[in-house]
């Protein structure tokens, strides 16, 4: 079995464009006023919307 370069996995990349690499994990903490715990939202957003879902949910 022979190696693959990394060279040749760069034409693959636009193979997978859709793939769920182009996402990422938003991890917020949020603060309960009751009792001051925190507790932690994860959201998986696109990594072009990031800004837009930061400035949204401040």
């Amino acid at each position: 079995m022979a190696k693959v370069s990394k060279n040749s996995r760069v034409g693959q990349r636009a193979a997978n464009a859709g793939s769920g690499r182009d996402f990422v994990k938003i991890v917020r903490s949020i603060k309960n006023p009751e009792t001051g715990k925190y507790s932690y939202k994860e959201v998986m957003v696109h990594k072009d919307k990031v800004k837009e879902y930061m400035e949204a949910n401040k």
